[in-house]
């Protein structure tokens, strides 16, 4: 069972709170939720007026529709986006995955998850030098806790300079970056 199905009963609010929270910098409009959910506008809507009323969310009018994003202005906002992070396995991945790949200099989580939709595939960008096979066990490892599938791109830094531009293009959150600088790993021996 999920941390937040514990605690919310509503399955459309808990999918609200993970589109909005996972990327707090996602924005969406009542029906394109509903389709992605599946659900009828309506009972989508009474669950943002919720989280809106809740000042969990803000709103924002926009021609005919209304924008909806996460408020980062809530006192609750750290602790929800963390909630969510766990509920998607963030954490996990970090710990299982990031922290043990060796020379890894960026992770970028994209597509889907960046966006805040919780598909079941979390797609990676890893940036740096990683043991391919290293990283495909520890992925197996960390999906069995997650139960989500993992999907990872490997780029040196290199690749991922030649391919930066096409990369900006693709919905991104940079999830875990080295604290050692770019110009001390190239200086250090291979």
């Amino acid at each position: 069972m999920n941390i937040l199905s514990g605690l919310i009963s509503s399955k459309t609010r808990i999918k609200l709170l993970v589109r909005f929270f996972l990327n707090p910098h996602s924005s969406s409009y009542l029906r394109e939720l509903a389709k992605e959910f599946h659900l009828s506008t309506n009972s989508v809507r009474e669950e943002l007026n919720q989280l809106t009323s809740a000042n969990l969310l803000t709103s924002e009018k926009d021609g005919r529709q209304i924008l909806y994003t996460a408020n980062p202005d809530h006192p609750l906002f750290p602790e929800l986006k963390s909630m969510v992070g766990k509920v998607i396995g963030l954490d996990r991945i970090i710990d299982s995955i990031i922290h043990r790949l060796g020379n890894l200099e960026k992770a970028y989580l994209i597509d889907d998850y960046a966006e805040g939709k919780d598909s079941g595939i979390v797609d990676l960008l890893l940036v740096g030098n990683i043991d391919p096979y290293h990283l495909s066990d520890l992925s197996r490892k960390t999906e069995r806790y997650i139960e989500r599938k993992i999907r990872a791109l490997l780029m040196s830094r290199e690749e991922y300079q030649q391919f930066e531009k096409s990369i900006e293009q693709r919905p991104r959150l940079l999830i875990w970056e080295s604290n050692i600088s770019s110009e001390a790993i190239a200086a250090s021996p291979h």
